[in-house]
């Protein structure tokens, strides 16, 4: 049971679980997802914790197989500049690993951009909050729990 499930199970959201053996040699948590549960890449997604240029921690939910446009996120959030947060501060607000970050159950809720392209889908793909397992969930269910913006990055 991770934060995520039982934040989706308290609040009644209709959720599946996904589960895989995850290789620890293996960085490309996203990536490997989608191998090995056989699923569409265009509709998994990471979930990815950036430090503004004034120190602010912010969620971008984009899919695992596109690059975080760090210029275009900065505009969107209305910063200078940011880059991804160090893993120490990404668990210290989140409560998950890196490569096991749920968008869902953060210990601090921080300011969660999802990219416009999940808007595409019903159904997405999103970490449980533990490396090799996946929640398969309704956007519209994940804009409410995490209050998102959609925008393109």
């Amino acid at each position: 049971m991770t934060p995520a499930i039982a934040l989706l199970e308290k609040q009644k959201i209709k959720f599946e679980i996904l589960s895989y053996e995850h290789d620890a040699n293996n960085g490309h948590y996203g990536l490997e997802a989608v191998e090995k549960l056989n699923l569409n890449s265009d509709q998994v997604f990471k979930t990815l914790v950036l430090e503004t240029h004034e120190g602010e921690l912010i969620v971008a939910i984009t899919p695992v197989s596109q690059q975080v446009n760090l210029k275009q996120l900065a505009k969107v959030a209305k910063t200078k500049k940011m880059a991804l947060a160090a893993p120490q501060k990404v668990n210290a607000s989140t409560g998950y690993i890196l490569g096991g970050v749920s968008p869902i159950g953060q210990k601090k809720r921080l300011k969660t951009y999802i990219h416009s392209s999940a808007s595409e889908f019903e159904i997405i793909y999103v970490s449980a909050g533990k490396r090799g397992l996946e929640l398969k969930l309704a956007i519209d269910d994940i804009a409410e729990l995490t209050k998102a913006t959609f925008a393109v990055f």
